[in-house]
């Protein structure tokens, strides 16, 4: 398959410091991809500068265009980005608030989209279930909920490529399940999805690949099965998992250190 958005030899350094130290990649639509590695492994500082958000040096390219020669408001058209945290904290009603996903497409005024980003709104909330409670004040809502709102807002750019930095960290195992459940759809829908996540066994039953970070660089890449072998937990996670299987999907669980 032709890949969609590719990488070639990234570099970043962060306060004079190597963060990146040259990760190239190929990344097709239709794929969720799952970024796992230890903490400061580098994934933060590459979904970042996959999206053009902080200075990089290599070529980042997005449907064969150098993403370096694209206008501020096209790279917004073809990323959503997700950052880690994700909450809002102004008072604004839920369904104004996703309507800022439509920002990049003109959309200055909530109270007065077009029926096109009306619809961007509509779809993205039904997507994320949060169609129910869309007149309510978002910080009024659980944790849970306004994950969900967060990621509405992002699907409503209605992007070739989300970009999700740990979307399910701090949420109960149903919100986790909910928001991973809904970017897989996003996936099978055509959008090439990369989420940053710590759960292994997550990584394991939605992705169709696993990139593994250690130190700034690539250790392993490939299928869930692949990346995530016993050689690969063992010299870059340090430790060693249960595995098995359950409705079709392979079961990961971190289980002692080595």
């Amino acid at each position: 398959m032709t890949a969609f958005l590719t990488a070639r030899d990234l570099r970043v350094a962060l306060s004079s410091r190597p963060v990146l130290h040259g990760v190239s990649l190929e990344l097709t639509k239709g794929h969720l991809v799952a970024l796992v590695g230890p903490n400061g492994a580098g994934k933060t500082t590459l979904l970042r500068a996959l999206a053009g958000l902080i200075e990089a040096e290599g070529d980042v390219r997005i449907a064969g265009d150098l993403l370096s020669a694209l206008p501020l408001r096209e790279r917004a058209r073809r990323f959503g980005y997700l950052p880690q945290g994700h909450l809002v904290h102004w008072p604004l009603p839920v369904r104004d608030v996703v309507a800022l996903g439509r920002f990049p497409h003109g959309a200055t005024d909530p109270a007065r989209l077009s029926p096109l980003d009306a619809d961007a709104v509509a779809r993205a909330m039904a997507a994320t279930d949060v169609a129910p409670f869309a007149d309510r004040v978002v910080t009024e809502l659980s944790g849970g909920e306004r994950s969900r709102v967060a990621l509405a807002r992002v699907l409503a750019v209605e992007a070739p490529v989300v970009l999700a930095d740990e979307p399910t960290a701090s949420l109960d195992p149903r919100y986790q399940l909910d928001v991973m459940q809904t970017l897989r759809k996003a996936a099978d829908a055509g959008t090439l999805v990369i989420v940053v996540t710590h759960d292994l066994g997550l990584a394991a039953r939605f992705a169709d690949t696993v990139l593994v970070m250690a130190s700034g660089r690539l250790a392993a890449q490939g299928t869930p099965h692949e990346a995530l072998s016993d050689e690969v937990l063992q010299q870059v996670f340090r430790v060693s998992a249960y595995r098995a299987d359950y409705q079709d999907s392979g079961v990961i669980l971190p289980w002692a250190g080595v």
